[in-house]
C-alpha cells in the first residue's frame, strides 16, 4: 500500500462506476477509434473538423477510463446493510430528518463524493449536513449552517439499507 488514501464508496456507487468503465472500454473506445479511422480516410486531416472532434473525444474517454480505474482501485467498499453501528449515523446510511421549524421531512443517503446526487437524495459525506449528522443517533437534533442561515433538524430514523 503506497500511501494512497482509501476513498469510501457504497457498493451501489462502485457498481455504477464499474458499469461506466465497462461501457467506455467496450462501446465508446472502439466507436471513437472507428470515427478517427473514418475521418483519416477522408484525406487531409489538417482541416478536418470531424477528426479534431474525434481526437478530442478520444482524449476525454481515455482520461475518464484512467480516472475511473484510479477511483475503483483506491475505493473502500462499504455495504450499509452489513454495518452494525448501534443506530449511529455513519457513511452509507440513510437518514430520515425533520426540519424542526417547518416540520418538513426528508431522507438522505450519505455517500462518497462521486455518488452524491441531490435529485436522488444522495449527499456527500463531506457536505455540511452530513458532517453535522455523523456520529449522531435517532432523536438527536443537529444544527446545520447553510448560506441562508442555520437550520435545526431532528434525526427521525437511521436506516442501514
Amino acid at each position: 500500500m503506497s500511501g494512497i488514501a482509501k476513498v469510501p464508496l457504497t457498493v451501489a456507487g462502485a457498481e455504477a462506476l464499474k458499469a461506466e468503465l465497462q461501457r467506455l472500454k467496450s462501446v465508446e473506445r472502439p466507436s471513437i477509434v472507428k470515427a478517427i479511422a473514418e475521418a483519416r480516410a477522408q484525406g487531409d486531416i489538417s482541416e478536418n473538423a470531424e477528426y479534431d472532434a474525434a481526437k478530442e473525444r478520444q482524449g476525454f474517454i481515455e482520461g475518464r477510463i484512467l480516472e475511473l480505474e484510479a477511483k475503483l482501485s483506491s475505493a473502500q467498499m462499504i455495504d450499509p446493510k452489513t454495518l452494525e453501528e448501534d443506530g449511529r449515523v455513519v457513511f452509507g446510511v440513510t437518514v430520515d430528518l425533520e426540519e424542526v421549524e417547518t416540520g418538513e421531512r426528508a431522507s438522505y443517503q450519505i455517500v462518497g463524493e462521486d455518488e452524491a446526487d441531490i435529485k436522488h437524495s444522495k449527499i456527500s459525506f463531506s457536505s455540511p449536513i452530513a458532517r453535522a449528522m455523523i456520529g449522531k443517533s435517532a432523536g438527536d437534533t443537529v444544527e446545520v449552517r447553510a448560506p441562508g442561515g442555520s437550520k435545526e433538524y431532528e434525526i427521525v430514523d437511521v436506516r442501514y439499507v
